[in-house]
């Protein structure tokens, strides 16, 4: 179990380095769009590159970011039944959530769209419109991302575990909310 937990560890910290990098997107995108907002309106100059460029941006953060908001216990958790039971039970929750869903959910989507990106890398589509850009990195994001995800997923599965177990305290029993791991 140790071990299990050094690579929980790392991955969240790649993870945690990983949102924190992507979050700067944000930023750079609305920058994209207001320069490209004054440019059209006041030069009367328009490139679908730049617009594509910003709904390649929103994909990135959107994806590349999914695992970072797993490990800051961010993700949007359906409260009907889990609020009311206990805090072990809630944990055993968690584990089917992620082993039954999350982490199968991952692997299809990492398998369906692969070959999709390497079809196109391979082909080297572009954009429809003119101007526009490649299409593949935008593809890529869709499996970087789900890796990413499935990654977290793991990690959370080992810490719910590991506080089953006794090996690590609860920090949400601890602190009646999800701590700040980083």
């Amino acid at each position: 179990m140790g071990a299990l937990l050094g690579a929980s560890r790392v991955i969240d910290a790649v993870n945690g380095w990983v949102g924190r990098t992507v979050s700067w997107l944000v930023l750079i995108a609305v920058l994209v769009s207001a320069g490209n907002a004054i440019i059209r309106k006041a030069f009367s100059i328009s490139s679908n590159a730049w617009l594509e460029l910003q709904w390649y941006l929103f994909s990135a953060v959107f994806l590349l970011a999914a695992g970072y908001t797993l490990l800051r216990g961010e993700h949007v958790k359906v409260d009907i039944l889990y609020s009311r039971r206990s805090r072990r039970t809630q944990i055993w929750i968690e584990i089917f959530g992620i082993v039954f869903f999350l982490l199968p959910f991952c692997v299809v989507t990492i398998l369906f769209t692969w070959p999709v990106v390497a079809g196109k890398y391979v082909s080297g589509e572009m954009s429809g419109d003119a101007g526009g850009l490649i299409r593949w990195p935008v593809w890529a994001l869709i499996p970087a991302g789900f890796v990413l995800l499935a990654l977290q997923g793991l990690s959370e599965l080992i810490k719910r575990i590991a506080i089953l177990s006794g090996r690590i305290p609860d920090i949400v029993e601890a602190h009646g909310h999800e701590a700040d791991p980083l």
